[in-house]
C-alpha cells in the first residue's frame, strides 16, 4: 500500500484525531509500520503529531479536537478559559487550552499549542456540546462552575476569575444544578459563593446573606 491510499483511508475515517494503533488496525499492519507511514505523510504535511503515538489530521478546530484524543481512554472535553473565551464571556483569548478529564492532570505540549488538563469526579463530569468541528465544548454555564471547582486546588491556577461579561441568556440555574452535586459542604458553599458575587456582586451577595 502507497502512503496516498494510506492517506485516503485514514481520512475515510472521519475523525481528526487518532492514535498509532488505530492506523494499524485500520491498514492491517503492525504499529511500527503504521507510524513509519505516519512519519512520512507527516513530513509531506498532511498529518500532525500531537504526542508520541497521538496525531491530527490538522482540522479547523485541530487543538480542541485533539485534546480529547490525547485524554484517551479517558473522556475530556474543552472547559474553563478556554471555553468562556468560545461563548464570548471573556475577551482575552487563553494561551493555553483547558480541558476537563476523568484522567490524571497533567499539561501536554503539542506541535498546535499546549493543553492543560483537569481532573473532575465523574459526577461533576458533563454539561458538554460537541461543536461542527467535532470538538467537546463546555457551556458557558459549566465551563464557568468548572472553573470555581477547581479554583482551591493547589496549584491555585483558577483562582482569578478572569473579567467576564455575562449576557441576559446566562442560564444560572445550571450552573447551580452542577453546584447540588459537590459532594463536599464546604468545596459547596464556596463555589455558591462565587456564582453569587457574579450574579448579584459583592455588596448585594452580602445583604442576601445577611437576610
Amino acid at each position: 500500500m502507497n502512503q496516498m491510499e494510506a492517506l485516503q483511508r485514514i481520512r475515510a475515517l472521519g475523525v481528526a484525531g487518532f492514535a498509532t494503533r488505530d492506523v494499524a488496525a485500520l491498514l492491517k499492519v503492525s504499529p511500527a509500520n503504521a507510524s513509519v507511514i505516519l512519519s512520512r505523510l507527516a513530513r509531506g504535511g498532511f498529518v500532525q503529531r500531537l504526542a508520541r503515538g497521538h496525531w491530527t489530521q490538522g482540522s479547523p478546530g485541530g487543538r480542541e479536537v485533539a485534546a480529547e484524543q490525547l485524554a484517551a481512554p479517558f473522556p475530556a472535553y474543552v472547559s474553563l478559559q478556554s471555553a468562556l473565551f468560545r461563548h464570548g464571556l471573556i475577551e482575552q483569548i487563553p494561551a493555553v487550552l483547558y480541558v476537563a478529564t476523568l484522567g490524571r492532570a497533567r499539561r501536554v505540549s503539542t506541535p498546535l499549542g499546549a493543553i492543560s488538563f483537569h481532573r473532575l469526579p465523574a459526577e461533576l463530569f458533563g454539561g458538554f456540546e460537541t461543536t461542527p468541528d467535532g470538538a467537546k465544548m463546555a457551556t458557558a454555564e459549566k465551563a464557568l462552575f468548572d472553573l470555581f471547582y477547581l479554583a482551591p486546588t493547589r496549584s491555585r491556577l483558577f483562582a482569578t476569575l478572569p473579567e467576564v461579561e455575562f449576557p441576559r441568556t446566562f442560564r444560572w440555574h445550571e450552573a447551580e444544578a452542577w453546584t447540588a452535586r459537590i459532594a463536599g459542604k464546604s468545596r459547596r458553599i464556596f463555589v455558591e459563593q462565587k456564582l453569587a458575587v457574579c450574579r448579584f456582586g459583592k455588596k448585594a451577595e452580602a445583604r442576601r446573606q445577611s437576610k
